[in-house]
């Protein structure tokens, strides 16, 4: 039987901007039969996103395909007009993209944008148009309401579903999916694999999923095929690659995803007094009124009692939606509080950064998520790491550039790199950047907003590697916020785990993953993907439905969610944050022998 795609002898050039033209992608031969998943793998820059465009005849801008051979149902791609090229990339064949938010339009209904390719290659009328989407819309288990609404108003692994309705709609034989879950927390990238697997089976389209992460590909791909510089190093049936690799490089990919038994030391000794103290501490977002913002709005931190000792790692862990970002914001003055107090080493900070001292200003320092949008592009990174040395330290000129080359150098940079743009760097090296320009000011405190999740799991390895590192040679305390506890338990000396805004567990790192758990800390631990078949159904299940993932306007706000909530009990009361062992405390309703009975095996992802 003929494959539905066939590549052959593929060669991508790109230009290097000097005039020259380098070959990023050599060589490469790939097939995939309809009802095929072959999955790409390899870490950012292998060129996997490259041979995944090339199968739409596609070639980014500054690249072109320039040999090989591309034939989709036996046809040339290479060899198409544009009105060929429309059809195989509208209706024959579709691309999921990795950011729904986006590729979405905000302006227009959920139920149009699924509509339109329907509409645009005369596939289905307006009633058949209708329920053709609401058979994607059931296939993909999203509530049926949501067509007549906006993007903005679903949530993000809606927004990738329906981002993939979109490229079903046409039954296309071929699916690209460009990275669809990496920039998701890891129990809406259950919910988001669960669609795609679905979607797949049901339809039997051929289908290329794109990835660095071998743990989430081994969920749903038949073969896999490891990418490197531009070159496919090995392939194979799913179970041979992730049982048996042969290639050094895999391997490498392998224990980028297994747990690591190491942790970067004992709890940290806590001082009589914290660096950072919450007391009480509210926040949220404001609703806008006639005559401005009005108090009170959607609240998104509940009453949080927080503290950081000098020298100490806390994780905040939690889904998206948790408000661990908005409390690395709140502590950092760029969100107001509506109530509580922050105090750095016993002194009150005022609620906006704007109204603090420069000193207050310089000991708490920030990285954010994404690099791309946190340094500015039209510096260089000489400029970028240099310039909190001259704020806060009115450093001359050529002390600043000697601090710089020891930044570089500590952050694993060479010193050239002072010269260059951000756009120049990839984007480990990005973050890398945004690091060093974090501890030129030397702070007591830095808040770590989610610094790995938009990395490879390569690259985001090497990353945290790097902040153990540091942490080491410094006194310098780390706010970690992540919605992967099994990543914050190679860093974290202890653990808030915290949903709706609540803190819903609080203790060192050994006593979380210890038994017993909240239930929602269990439902994290399970949601981590694993190597192992058959990771997904078992997660799946663990997580709930849908329709149930709003919180709870009273009571425990887990109770919608928690399977062993306490009929009449849980919905009305809030439980107080219990003590289970010194510095170990659950908010939960239940007994600790009721909580570790329904929690009898050790976790397997546990760092001890």
């Amino acid at each position: 039987m003929r494959p539905v795609l066939e590549i052959a002898g593929l060669v991508v050039r790109a230009d290097d901007g000097k005039g020259s033209w380098i070959d990023t992608i050599r060589n490469v031969d790939l097939t995939v039969s309809a009802g095929e998943v072959v999955a790409l793998i390899g870490e950012s820059g292998a060129g996997k996103s490259t041979v995944a465009l090339a199968a739409l005849g596609y070639a980014r801008p500054g690249t072109r395909l320039v040999e090989g051979r591309i034939l989709f149902d036996g046809q040339d791609v290479r060899a198409l007009d544009e009105r060929g090229l429309r059809r195989l990339r509208g209706r024959d064949a579709s691309y999921v993209a990795q950011s729904a938010q986006d590729a979405l339009n905000p302006a227009i209904p959920i139920g149009a944008q699924i509509a339109e390719p329907l509409l645009i290659h005369g596939i289905a009328s307006g009633t058949e148009a209708e329920a053709r989407i609401a058979s994607l819309i059931g296939l993909l288990d999203l509530p049926v309401g949501i067509v007549t609404r906006f993007p903005h108003q679903a949530s993000g692994g809606q927004q990738q579903r329906i981002m993939l309705a979109m490229a079903m709609a046409c039954a296309p034989r071929l699916l690209v999916l460009d990275e669809p879950t990496t920039a998701l927390d890891v129990t809406t990238q259950i919910e988001v694999l669960k669609a795609i697997r679905t979607a797949i089976r049901g339809q039997g389209s051929a289908a290329i999923y794109v990835s660095h992460d071998l743990a989430v590909v081994a969920q749903i791909a038949d073969r896999i095929v490891v990418m490197r510089h531009g070159a496919i190093v090995e392939q194979g049936p799913t179970a041979e690659i992730v049982e048996r690799p042969k290639q050094p490089y895999t391997v490498t990919l392998i224990d980028a995803v297994r747990p690591r038994d190491r942790r970067l030391a004992r709890e940290a000794p806590r001082g009589p007094a914290p660096l950072l103290a919450l007391r009480g501490v509210n926040a949220s977002y404001e609703q806008q009124g006639w005559f401005g913002p009005a108090r009170g709005g959607n609240k998104v931190l509940r009453d949080i009692d927080l503290t950081v000792g000098k020298g100490e790692v806390l994780a905040v862990v939690g889904e998206s939606g948790s408000g661990k970002s908005t409390l690395a914001r709140v502590v950092a003055g760029l969100h107001p509080r509506l109530s509580g107090d922050i105090a750095l080493a016993g002194t009150t900070l005022a609620d906006r950064v704007r109204r603090r001292p420069l000193e207050q200003r310089r000991r708490i320092q920030i990285i954010f998520q994404s690099p791309d949008l946190s340094l500015n592009p039209e510096e260089r990174v000489g400029e970028i790491i240099g310039r909190p040395r001259q704020l806060y330290f009115n450093e001359a000129r050529t002390n600043r550039d000697a601090h710089t080359d020891r930044l570089l150098d500590m952050v694993g940079l060479p010193p050239s790199y002072e010269r260059r743009f951000p756009a120049e760097l990839s984007g480990g090296e990005r973050q890398r950047v945004a690091i060093a320009r974090a501890f030129a000011a030397e702070p007591d405190l830095i808040l770590c907003d989610e610094i790995l999740s938009s990395l490879d799991v390569v690259i985001a390895a090497q990353i945290l590697e790097l902040m153990r590192e540091l942490k080491r040679k410094s006194s310098v305390a780390y706010l970690f916020i992540s919605h992967d506890l099994v990543t914050v338990a190679q860093i974290a000396d202890r653990i808030a785990v915290l949903y709706a805004g609540t803190v819903l567990e609080l203790g060192a790192t050994s006593a979380v993953f210890t038994p017993p758990h909240h239930p929602y800390t269990a439902l994290l631990m399970a949601a981590v993907p694993q190597l192992r078949r058959g990771w997904l159904d078992d997660a799946f299940k663990l997580r709930g439905p849908t329709a149930q993932r709003r919180a709870a306007p009273t009571g425990c706000p887990f109770q919608p969610r928690c399977p062993l909530a306490i009929p009449g009990l849980c919905e009305r009361e809030l439980p107080p944050l219990r003590e289970q062992t010194s510095g170990h405390a659950i908010r939960c309703h239940r007994s600790d022998a009721e909580l570790r009975q329904a929690q009898t095996s050790p976790v397997q992802t546990s760092p001890n």
